[in-house]
């Protein structure tokens, strides 16, 4: 396990190298079972190739030489060095390869503001990739760096599930770069060894868990967004900082909008709060959110961002520009410490917290203070917080969508109150909120203005 702390990276587990896995005996290999509940986290099953789903309808199992091809799913396509000159601002110094187009990753991998923390780290986009950089901020004594130097070191990856893999390995060399500037001889090692791994085949990662693949057990198999597991106490911190607000967060998610957070630096733990914003919004329901936006993290963003971000659909982002917040076309959610707000007319009634809402977070509240007292009465160490707040949104949303999908194919094809309310809603404080849901997800038939529940 890697050390949990404040800045543990996006996934709470070891990296093994294939080269360190025991081979298995032929006894072995016909005892090989799909992930138990405890560890299928671990294993990353959603991290499957589209043609590898070999598992029965219905079945829970996943095939041992399925689960170990995901290590080779998430290669380095770049490392960079940036720093910050004085008359120039913030400059790409050096990049691995050569003829990368990494136009704009300075201002991603330096967030404005950074020169007033003394190290952070910053999970991005950038195109069709995703990257990882550590930032450090050092006192120097020198004229033309007034005093302070300041760099980032990092990554590109085909996808943000493995970059927690190399957080130690860039901060180490942020802080070289800083001592020792020039000296990248350890980053063309890193580069050309992580190249290496290139798969041959240009397969892409399955953009969504198949329920074939992990069969009932889907409480750890779920949306793209849970391709990266939480890093120590982030779901749990997330839902303490926000309080009750986490449930008007969690229908705005569900609900696919545009969501922004703005915060000063540092930037890493917005980004872990960009990350469980897209937890809030998973479904297992076999062919539900097939037909929406994909709920996509942005992570950082910033000013060169803003033509990317005028195209999207869905997403969540954060930021530390302040300016993003008068670009009220760029977002329908505007997050600012724990104030959420909107300037959609037809939105902000759902920022209006209900009964239903607050039955729901005083059951999350309970729930959670009953784990906490088995693991410290008899030692639980297998049931965890996080997977804990992830499985109840999780449940929550398969029994909205189980719901609708059973009314959907009943000779009746009507919501009433009652199944307005075996949803967990309330029919008539969530009345805006379902038809928004109705509308997002295609089910829109189901009701109309003057039924009863809506009453």
């Amino acid at each position: 396990m890697v050390e949990k702390s404040d800045r543990a990276p996006l996934l709470d587990w070891e990296e093994v190298h294939p080269a360190e896995k025991p081979v298995p005996t032929p006894e072995q290999e016909k005892d090989v079972k799909g992930p138990s509940p405890a560890n299928s986290r671990a294993l990353g099953c959603t991290c499957l190739d589209k043609d590898d789903h070999t598992s029965a309808p219905g079945q829970g199992e996943v095939p041992h030489d399925i689960m170990v091809k995901w290590e080779e799913k998430d290669p380095i396509v770049a490392v960079f060095v940036v720093t910050f000159d004085t008359r120039s601002g913030n400059m790409l110094e050096w990049c691995l390869p050569g003829d990368m187009n990494l136009e704009g990753v300075e201002f991603k991998a330096m967030a404005s503001g950074s020169h007033r923390v003394s190290s952070d780290f910053i999970y991005f986009r950038k195109g069709g990739y995703f990257g990882l950089a550590c930032f450090a901020n050092m006192a120097v004594e020198s004229v033309v760096e007034r005093g302070a130097r300041m760099k980032s070191v990092g990554i590109l990856s085909t996808s943000y599930t493995l970059l927690y893999r190399y957080m130690s390995f860039l901060e180490h060399q942020v802080r070289l770069q800083l001592k020792t500037p020039g000296q990248y001889s350890p980053l063309e090692a890193f580069f050309e060894d992580k190249r290496s791994v290139l798969p041959l085949d240009g397969e892409s990662v399955v953009t969504a868990c198949p329920g074939s693949a992990c069969g009932a057990a889907l409480n750890h198999c779920m949306h793209p967004e849970m391709k990266i597991t939480h890093p120590a106490g982030c779901m749990s911190q997330f839902i303490q900082f926000f309080g009750e607000q986490i449930m008007v967060l969690w229908k705005l998610a569900l609900l696919r909008r545009r969501i922004l957070i703005f915060s000063p630096p540092p930037v890493g733990v917005v980004c872990y709060r960009v990350y469980c914003c897209c937890c809030l919004a998973n479904v297992s329901v076999p062919g539900v959110g097939v037909a929406v936006p994909e709920f996509r993290p942005f992570f950082y963003v910033n000013v060169a961002d803003i033509d990317t971000l005028d195209t999207e659909l869905s997403y969540v982002a954060c930021t530390t520009e302040k300016i993003f917040e008068e670009k009220r076309d760029l977002y329908d959610v505007y997050v600012d410490n724990q104030n959420v707000r909107t300037t959609r007319e037809s939105l902000k009634p759902l920022l209006r917290l209900n009964a239903a809402d607050r039955e729901k977070y005083r059951k999350l509240t309970e729930q959670r203070q009953m784990l906490l007292y088995s693991q410290e009465e008899n030692g639980d160490c297998v049931s965890s917080e996080e997977d804990h707040f992830i499985l109840f949104f999780l449940e929550q949303n398969n029994r909205i969508f189980q719901t609708l999908s059973e009314v959907a194919g009943s000779p009746e094809p009507i919501l009433t109150q009652e199944s307005v309310r075996a949803m967990g809603l309330d029919p008539h404080g969530d009345r805006l909120f379902l038809l928004h849901l109705l509308e997002t997800y295609g089910y829109d038939s189901l009701l109309v203005t003057d039924h009863p529940c809506c009453s």
